[in-house]
């Protein structure tokens, strides 16, 4: 069962792609349903810079909501997380308990 992690945000592709050491498993696209000669099959989506990925808590990046699937981006290193922060300007919300 996929794991929902507590907070993710969605980045535009092209924004993610520029960090100079940004790689993509393709492999772990999700998959969407296509109608080929009259028969609906699922295929894995092709990325373009105008779809958007999940930047997990966790600096995982996903194709979708969840924190241990479809996982497109997982080189976590501090140059990684520094440009998520500087550049993209992630930062994970500290909830107040009432």
């Amino acid at each position: 069962m996929p794991t929902m992690g507590k907070y993710c945000k969605a980045y535009l592709i092209k924004n993610l792609r520029q960090f100079e050491q940004w790689t993509e498993n393709l492999e772990n696209t999700r998959k969407e349903k296509q109608q080929i000669d009259g028969t609906e099959v699922e295929v894995k989506r092709v990325l373009t810079d105008d779809d958007f990925l999940y930047l997990q808590e966790n600096y995982v990046v996903t194709d979708g909501i969840y924190k241990d699937e479809n996982i497109i981006f997982d080189n976590v290193t501090p140059g990684w997380k520094e440009f998520c922060h500087q550049i993209l300007e992630f930062e994970i919300p500290v909830y107040e308990t009432v």
